[in-house]
């Protein structure tokens, strides 16, 4: 994976709060939250996760979908880790989550790692938001000062996942919208959905895109098809970006260009409407790319459960102390 950080942002280090001063102020974030009760937290979790991407590296792209899949439901508080109990139904369940969201025992190894270090002070939010800006630089792609200092919530809710999670057939102006409702603009969706230059995802949320879309490459739906049969095979894999599965990079927008966008709610960023502008900005310009990705990264790891969640830092990432 060496060549990959050579690219041309693979080193770039964004201190993209300055440019978002308020947002993170305001939360009670800050780059320096563990700097006396736990500071070597971030070199634990990096030193975790360089040994988790160099032996998976899908793995780096599933940690990163999970940041989005929590901070998405009821802001960045690690809701999505707590495991269902007979009285408490939580997010893993939901069905954006279930059978998809995967990555679950990183975070459990990472967490033990940390409290050996330092008991009982690092929320299972702020390794999660660790872990996944370290997935996007092991890939080859850029860094950024993450802000700490989360609370873990002390509930979760799979309603709330299956209504605020957007799904692999969202419309763009749908996927506008639900990004819209978190305070996060059109331009800051689309850099994120860049997210998609690594990773897998499942036949069953491709299928419609490869069977019944017109504006796909005919050659790529064929060989997607090869895999993805239009009945059984629901958990066959295919990767978002065929060309560089594993590298952090801006080919999940050369892609789209090409109409070789594997989701349907992918292709819909270039599809004659609002995003295509920004869409081939990003295929010609990696470095545009890095640098929205992580301020928006930052931007949405400052969203924040609702006032009055109970909140604690879980000893066990999944269930309550």
């Amino acid at each position: 994976m060496g060549f990959w950080f050579g690219r041309s942002f693979a080193a770039l280090a964004l201190l993209v709060c300055v440019l978002l001063a308020d947002p993170c102020q305001a939360k009670g974030l800050s780059t320096k939250f563990y700097a006396k009760t736990c500071p070597d937290v971030a070199a634990v979790v990096r030193s975790a996760m360089a040994q988790v991407v160099a032996k998976e590296p899908r793995m780096g792209a599933s940690i990163i979908r999970l940041f989005f899949h929590d901070c998405f439901v009821n802001g960045c508080d690690a809701s999505i880790l707590l495991d269902d109990t007979p009285t408490f139904t939580g997010e893993k369940n939901a069905g954006a989550n279930v059978n998809s969201v995967r990555g679950y025992e990183v975070i459990d190894a990472i967490k033990t790692q940390v409290e050996a270090a330092c008991k009982g002070v690092v929320s299972c939010a702020d390794i999660v938001a660790l872990a996944s800006r370290d997935a996007v630089n092991l890939l080859g792609g850029p860094t950024w000062n993450v802000q700490l200092g989360r609370k873990d919530s002390r509930t979760a809710s799979g309603t709330a996942a299956n209504a605020n999670l957007p799904g692999p057939g969202s419309s763009a102006a749908s996927l506008v919208a639900a990004f819209a409702a978190k305070g996060l603009s059109a331009r800051e969706m689309t850099a994120l959905s860049g997210a998609h230059t690594v990773g897998r995802a499942r036949c069953l949320m491709f299928r419609g895109r490869i069977y019944a879309d017109t504006n796909i490459n005919t050659t790529f739906a064929a060989a997607r098809r090869l895999a993805c049969p239009q009945s059984g095979g629901d958990g066959n894999l295919a990767p978002f970006d065929d060309q560089t599965p594993d590298a952090f990079d801006n080919a999940y927008f050369k892609n789209l260009v090409a109409q070789r966008g594997l989701l349907h709610s992918d292709q819909e960023l270039f599809n004659g409407g609002s995003q295509d502008a920004l869409v081939k900005k990003y295929s010609g310009n990696d470095g545009m790319f890095a640098g929205d990705f992580a301020k928006a990264m930052v931007k949405m790891g400052g969203l924040m459960p609702a006032a009055g969640t109970p909140t604690e830092v879980r000893l066990d990432c999944r269930k309550v102390n």
